[in-house]
């Protein structure tokens, strides 16, 4: 299968990385030095410095190349949320297409599919979602996703594009589900890293007997988890892909392993850094920080209750610090839980 994974960051290359062996591929980058230099040293030194690419990837910074080669195979939108409009209205009609970004558009407040309905709706659409780390799955590590389209046939070329020995990808025909739980779950483990950072740091100043513990991570993960179901119910997902791979799954890899962005986020607000610094200093998209905003005016629209995403998004426009925000969840009156 001819394949096209446009956008060389971490994840576009490990997927790229991944699939290699198996088809051919071709991993398009925007910046053409970049591009000469990973065809010349097969490393990606920004991104995934990790990773070698194998001979049999090609990369270009040539997108009508890249385009035509993925129009007999599938197309794989690997950008930033921010870019996914550009990237979908770019391409002809009948194209078979799968994006990996999560979260809502920033000023619009759409998710992916609905962006693709709105700028090329003869598009073929779906999204590539899960909990998955770009650097293990490079690797060759252990991993499962889920490939979720209204159009099956669509779904199940993802599986044959991308299903291996050390990567297993599901199906799914709730795209509205899995996109919601890519999207909130960047945003709760936000607020799980502001937690352990509090924890962190009163750990180390001999504080820590009245900071938020291990306990407070689970009530987080599990009431952002309810957030994300009230969420996702309203915009018409299903329930049971809460529980699998795009919510649940990726809500926990996000909100607590060490290569989560969104989690180093909240670590480091919790140190008392100031958001700028971070994001610079970072030097990766962490999608939480900017689709924080419009998760919540989302939610607002629809009349959705989601207090931990109001508390994260007001600790990053500077209205609560990140310890009054955990007192702020603590202090709410209490209520049945279901």
């Amino acid at each position: 299968m001819k394949i096209s994974v446009l956008g060389a960051g971490a994840w576009g290359t490990a997927l790229a990385v991944q699939a290699a062996g198996r088809h051919e591929v071709l991993l398009w980058a925007r910046d053409g030095a970049a591009c000469a230099e990973m065809r010349a040293t097969r490393r990606n030194a920004r991104y995934l410095p990790e990773a070698e690419l194998p001979l049999q990837l090609s990369v270009s910074a040539d997108l009508a190349q890249a385009v035509a080669h993925g129009m007999d195979g599938l197309i794989v939108v690997a950008t930033p949320m921010a870019a996914l409009r550009q990237m979908l209205a770019g391409l002809p009609d009948g194209a078979r297409v799968l994006w990996l970004c999560k979260g809502f558009e920033a000023g619009t407040g759409l998710l992916g599919h609905e962006i693709a309905r709105a700028v090329q709706p003869r598009l073929r659409v779906g999204i590539l979602s899960g909990p998955s780390f770009a650097q293990e799955v490079a690797a060759g590590q252990p991993t499962a996703l889920v490939a979720a389209s209204e159009d099956q046939a669509l779904a199940q070329q993802a599986v044959d594009a991308f299903h291996a020995e050390r990567l297993r990808v599901y199906t799914s025909n709730d795209p509205v589900g899995v996109e919601v739980g890519g999207a909130v779950k960047n945003v709760l483990a936000i607020a799980v890293g502001i937690a352990d950072g509090l924890r962190l740091r009163a750990e180390k100043s001999g504080e820590a007997s009245q900071a938020p513990g291990l306990n407070a991570r689970a009530a987080l993960i599990t009431r952002g988890l309810a957030e994300m179901l009230r969420l996702g119910l309203a915009l018409g997902a299903r329930t049971e892909t809460f529980m699998g791979l795009s919510g649940v799954g990726d809500l926990v890899l996000t909100a607590t392993g060490d290569l989560s962005r969104n989690r180093r986020v909240g670590l480091l607000l919790a140190e008392g850094l100031a958001l700028p610094q971070i994001l610079h200093d970072l030097g990766h998209v962490a999608e939480g920080v900017y689709s924080a905003p419009t998760v919540l005016a989302r939610a607002r629209d629809r009349g959705v209750d989601m207090p931990i995403t109001e508390a994260v998004v007001a600790v990053l426009d500077g209205r609560l610090s990140p310890a009054a925000a955990v007192e702020l969840l603590m202090g709410r009156q209490a209520r049945s839980e279901h």
